[in-house]
């Protein structure tokens, strides 16, 4: 008997599971994927410090002035902005809470939805501010073949915009599916989260851009 008991006290410390936090597979593979996008961003940084080490101080200095400081830098304020209300949207996905629960003046009730789509109108005012920016610059004369200082200007910055772009594709996508959900799960918290990731790298990227091509020319 005494053997039996002192099996049966053992058998649930046998039967134990040990639990096992496996990271997410969607947010490892857009690490991975933002990752090999970081090198193709480091391929435009190369190209454009390549060819102004070649080309003459005095050529580049004109061609580079005609690129302002002001508009860009308040564009630039915007996209940084908006990674803050990107980023109180994926907490308040976190607490899913999919929607605001007060009116839409009390900023600090809203939901992920609300946060999400401050973020995307952020986002089309910066790339309406680079379409008009690109304007302006051929008015001045400055295209994508009039120079080579033009073609990397327009390379570096056209890709990120497209960058961007696809940003934005991405949020629409991200807002219809929280729309539809009946039940807002970890799935859409997953989703506003790898949006996140990539909206972030988007940003940070720009930022370096904005540093090399604005501020140090």
């Amino acid at each position: 008997m005494g053997r039996v008991s002192t099996a049966t006290a053992a058998a649930p410390h046998a039967h134990q599971h040990v639990t096992v936090n496996r990271p997410n597979t969607v947010s490892v593979g857009t690490i991975v994927w933002l990752a090999s996008e970081l090198m193709f961003f480091a391929g435009l940084f190369a190209m454009y410090f390549t060819v102004r080490s070649v080309m003459p101080e005095e050529e580049w200095a004109a061609q580079a002035d005609n690129v302002s400081l002001v508009f860009p830098a308040i564009n630039t304020t915007i996209l940084v902005l908006s990674s803050v209300t990107c980023q109180l949207g994926v907490w308040a996905a976190e607490r899913f809470q999919p929607v605001r629960t007060g009116s839409l003046l009390q900023v600090n009730r809203w939901g992920m939805n609300e946060w999400m789509t401050l973020t995307y109108l952020m986002g089309s005012f910066f790339i309406a501010g680079q379409i008009f920016e690109y304007a302006e610059l051929v008015e001045h004369g400055l295209t994508i073949s009039s120079s080579a200082y033009g073609s990397v200007f327009y390379l570096a910055t056209g890709f990120h915009g497209l960058h961007v772009v696809g940003g934005l594709i991405a949020f629409l996508f991200l807002l219809g599916r929280s729309f539809r959900a009946k039940r807002f799960t970890h799935h859409e918290v997953t989703t506003g989260l790898v949006v996140s990731y990539y909206w972030h790298f988007v940003d940070v990227v720009w930022i370096a851009l904005f540093a090399v091509i604005y501020l140090l020319k």
